[in-house]
């Protein structure tokens, strides 16, 4: 719930709101833009006084009111007041779209109402100018068992991305770091070809070639690999070239360990050269559509559509993006599969992860009731993952069904899962026609798509493909065990310089990298950009990181 994606075409954001809310980071699917629901138990006020807690909304327009009702007053702030004695005020409600420049402002004229949520970079500047309350004790003595364990899920990384010389000075609006990205092939084509599934980066040079040069989806103009024009942001959940990075081991924008004791940035090292060169080879060879500096997402997915490309790299949620074209007219008319990131020698690819945090709650100084906001965040959590009948009403609205209205939107301080099991459980459920296994409403969505497909409900092919036996959730788990992830080394606010100059190395950055693949300068011009970015304040944000990082060990 926390993020929602970017997605490509209104079918797969219909699609992914439906699976999941899907958000532009790399963030991935949840079920549905709605509180996850089991059997259980909520809280009931510690004292019969009621107190009253004040912030700002944004008005989303996914939220739809009951007739009666608004943000003054509605279910969902009547339910908070009625279960935990806590009366929510908004001292304004701003349309989503002006929310955060309204922040900046309310930061900026020393007005802030007792809790909002702020990014990384106003957390260390309210916190430096002293504006928020070190919510350390308050968070201990208030915070339940139960909302410890759910926001340590992560070994309590965000939980340090929020404090500041041993105090906490936030509460992170969490959502699940662990998202992979992965590589989807035409099996379909595999297997008319004779090719192998692919380990290996040379695995899928050999495929692409082999999809280019003998064309088996009878294109007029076949191509290899599918991607897009923003190939290296967080935000491309397909058609994007992080993952093929990975491959080689190299990684987009990370802080990573430079074995002595200090970090490097991944932009500017070796191993990127090396995926490069792959990628211009790939180039030279027609196997990456000539124009695809200048598609968008959407428009380079077309050629997956129309059976002129038929390998490209993405999220969980890929296959219902792939679902416009592998479905048509009620039939499967294309066959995809799943796959690990493949690797370009013997060690296994490590898959780049974010955080999970970009934000956070945090509280003011002035707050006469600062347990009043983490009695929200227990209760929140509480009604999020085990709601009874009754606290449907954080779901729904008083009616207690589900009619569209998002009412979820209405809880002014909300966190996600940090992790998921659901390629634990989902796969082997569906294999097995075994509901009994299921745990989460989660779940439970997902398998009843999953087992309309196994049904001969086609317009469930994209669901199966994320949660059957052999889709992308099945990949999670060696994942996880085998640890086949790399996370940000760097967790704290950008740092003086790279606010400055962090913009300008990542335009330098594309520039070249994108002159290097459409080969338009040698391969060794990568060499002269890391002279360059190092010049244009790389070193001093190099340095400013290490300066962090001798802190944080």
């Amino acid at each position: 719930m926390k993020k929602r994606y970017k997605m490509l075409t209104i079918a797969a954001t219909l699609a992914c709101l439906t699976v999941s809310a899907c958000s532009n980071g790399a963030n991935e699917p949840a079920a549905s833009p709605s509180p996850s629901a089991e059997a259980g138990q909520g809280q009931t006020p510690e004292t019969n006084e009621v107190i009253e807690v004040t912030t700002v909304s944004p008005s989303d327009p996914y939220l739809k009111f009951d007739e009666g009702e608004s943000f003054d007053k509605n279910a969902v702030y009547d339910a908070y007041e009625k279960d935990i004695g806590v009366r929510i005020k908004n001292n304004w409600v701003a349309d989503v779209s002006q929310f955060k420049e309204k922040v900046k402002i309310t930061i900026a004229s020393d007005d802030l109402p007792d809790f909002v949520l702020v990014n990384a970079t106003q957390l260390k500047e309210l916190t430096e100018a002293d504006m928020i309350l070190d919510i350390t004790e308050v968070y201990d003595k208030h915070a339940t068992e139960e909302t410890k364990k759910f926001l340590t899920m992560d070994g309590g990384m965000q939980l340090k991305t929020a404090t500041f010389d041993g105090k906490l000075m936030g509460i992170p609006s969490s959502y699940n770091p662990y998202q992979y990205q992965y590589l989807y092939v035409r099996t379909d084509w595999l297997k008319e070809l004779n090719l192998p599934e692919p380990k290996t980066m040379d695995d899928i040079m050999a495929i692409a070639e082999a999809f280019k040069t003998k064309n088996p989806g009878g294109a007029k103009t076949p191509y290899g690999l599918s991607v897009s024009k923003n190939p290296f942001s967080m935000d491309t959940g397909v058609t994007g070239l992080r993952a093929f990075l990975n491959g080689y081991h190299a990684y987009e924008n990370l802080w990573i360990e430079d074995g002595n004791g200090g970090l490097v940035n991944s932009d500017i090292q070796p191993e990127v050269k090396q995926a490069l060169a792959a990628l211009q080879d790939m180039f030279k060879k027609g196997l990456i559509d000539p124009e695809f500096a200048v598609k968008d997402t959407e428009k380079a997915a077309e050629l997956l559509y129309d059976n002129s490309v038929g390998i490209v790299y993405g999220a969980s949620w890929t296959p219902a993006q792939l679902a416009k074209g592998a479905v048509k007219d009620g039939k499967v008319v294309q066959e995809w599969g799943a796959f690990p990131i493949p690797t370009a020698d013997d060690k296994p690819a490590l898959s780049q992860i974010g955080l999970g945090v970009d934000e956070y709650y945090v509280i003011s100084k002035k707050a006469k009731h600062p347990e009043g906001v983490i009695k929200l965040l227990n209760h929140w959590i509480a009604v999020d993952n085990h709601p009874t009948d009754e606290q449907k009403v954080y779901e729904f609205g008083k009616d207690l069904k589900e009619k569209g209205n998002n009412y979820w939107l209405l809880s002014p301080l909300r966190v996600g899962k940090q992790k998921d099991n659901n390629g634990e459980i989902l796969p082997k459920a569906i294999e097995n026609k075994d509901p009994s296994i299921l745990e989460t409403k989660d779940h439970r969505t997902r398998y009843e798509r999953a087992m309309k497909y196994v049904d001969g409900d086609t317009s469930m092919w994209w669901e199966y493909l994320i949660s059957g036996p052999k889709g992308a959730f099945s990949l999670v788990p060696a994942i996880q065990e085998n640890k086949q992830y790399l996370q940000n080394k760097f967790y704290g606010a950008p740092t003086p310089a790279m606010a400055e100059r962090q913009e300008i190395l990542l335009k330098k950055r594309d520039e070249v990298y994108f002159k290097i693949i459409m080969n338009q300068v040698p391969v060794d011009a990568f060499d002269d950009f890391v002279q360059e970015w190092k010049k244009l304040g790389g070193d001093e944000i190099t340095k400013e990181v290490n300066e962090w990082y001798a802190t944080h060990q």
